[in-house]
C-alpha cells in the first residue's frame, strides 16, 4: 500500500529528501508538454537578444564556444509571461510546500540550452548565490530533454545539504562555463541523476551539484530551472528581488549585505585562480562569457 501523500510527495519521498537533500518528481510534465516548453524557449532564441538578460552571438563570433551561441537565459519570468506562468505552475506549489515545510515564493528562473560540445558547470551550491536568510533556497530543475552523462546530465552529492556554505576556488574554464567550484568533502560522492523529459529534480540550496560537458554530437540538454524560498525568508541577494507568490503577487525582500561567508579574501583568491588560467580567462572576459570577482 502506498504511503499517504504529504502536500504533493509521499511520506517515504519526504523521508528520502530529508536524508539526501533532493527529490525527483518523475513525469511531472508529460513528454508532449516538455516538448512544448522546449519549443517556446527555442523560439525566444530564434528571435534574438533580450537586453540585459539574453545575448546569443553568431557562432563565427564566439571562437567556437557553443555556449555563447546558446547562453543561459536569465530570469525570463521578468520579461516573458509564458515563462512566468511556468515558474508559478500550480503543480510545483504542493511539492515545494512539502519540501520547504512552508509556503513557497518564486525567486528566479533560467533556461539552459546546453548544446552539443558545451562546457559543463563546476560543482557548486545555490545558497552561495541567493544568500537567503534564514533557511535555504530550493531548486526545481525541469528536464526538457532526456538527460544523462552523454549530454551533460546533472550530478548531485547526497547528504551535502547538511553542510554549511563552502568557499569555492577557481573552476577549470576548459570544462566549466562558471567560474566557481567547491570540493566534495571526504566521505561524500557525487552521483548522476538521469532524467527523462518531463521529470523535475527538486533539491536543497546547500546540495553540491554540477555537470560535465555535453560530449554528444547531436543532443541538446535543455532545462528550465527555478529557485524558490519559503515565506519566512527575511533577506536575500539584491539580484533576486522581487520574489513572487504563486498567485502572482510580487514581494520585496530585505537585501542581504556583504559577500557571504567567504569574505573578500576568498574572492581575491578566486580571482587569482582564474587569472592564472591566462588566455582562456582573458578571452572569456572580453567576450562576456565570464565575469571575474571584484
Amino acid at each position: 500500500m502506498a504511503n499517504p501523500t504529504h502536500h504533493g510527495v509521499t511520506a517515504a519521498e519526504k523521508e528520502t529528501f530529508q536524508r539526501d537533500g533532493y527529490h525527483v518528481a518523475r513525469g511531472l510534465l508529460s513528454r508532449e508538454e516538455a516538448a512544448q516548453w522546449r519549443e517556446h524557449f527555442m523560439g525566444i532564441h530564434a528571435a534574438g537578444p533580450v537586453a540585459g538578460y539574453f545575448d546569443p552571438k553568431p557562432l563565427d563570433q564566439t571562437n567556437a564556444d557553443m555556449l555563447q551561441s546558446y547562453p543561459r537565459m536569465l530570469n525570463p519570468h521578468r520579461w516573458n509571461e509564458v515563462a512566468k506562468g511556468k515558474m508559478l505552475d500550480s503543480r510545483l506549489e504542493g511539492v515545494l510546500q512539502s519540501l520547504l515545510d512552508e509556503t513557497p515564493l518564486a525567486a528566479q528562473s533560467m533556461f539552459y540550452f546546453k548544446p552539443p560540445g558545451a562546457r559543463g558547470q563546476a560543482l557548486h551550491q545555490d545558497d552561495f548565490y541567493l544568500k537567503s536568510r534564514p533557511g535555504h533556497c530550493m531548486a526545481a530543475w525541469f528536464a526538457l530533454d532526456d538527460t544523462d552523462a552523454g549530454n551533460g546530465g546533472l550530478f548531485v552529492v547526497p547528504g551535502s545539504h547538511t553542510l554549511p556554505i563552502l568557499c569555492p576556488h577557481a573552476a577549470d574554464l576548459r570544462h566549466s562555463f562558471t567560474i566557481e567550484e567547491v570540493d566534495v568533502p571526504p566521505g561524500m560522492t557525487p552521483v548522476p541523476v538521469n532524467l527523462a523529459a518531463g521529470d523535475v529534480l527538486f533539491f536543497n540550496g546547500a546540495v553540491i551539484h554540477g555537470s560535465e560537458p555535453n560530449v554528444s554530437t547531436d543532443r541538446f540538454r535543455c532545462s528550465f530551472i527555478c529557485h524558490y524560498v519559503g515565506q519566512s525568508t527575511e533577506s536575500m541577494a539584491a539580484w533576486y528581488n522581487p520574489v513572487w507568490t504563486f498567485d502572482g503577487h510580487p514581494v520585496n525582500m530585505d537585501v542581504e549585505d556583504g559577500g557571504g561567508p567567504c569574505g573578500t579574501e576568498g574572492l581575491a583568491a578566486l580571482r587569482e585562480g582564474l587569472l592564472a588560467q591566462g588566455e582562456l580567462a582573458r578571452v572569456g572576459q572580453e567576450q562576456g562569457a565570464i565575469a571575474l570577482p571584484v
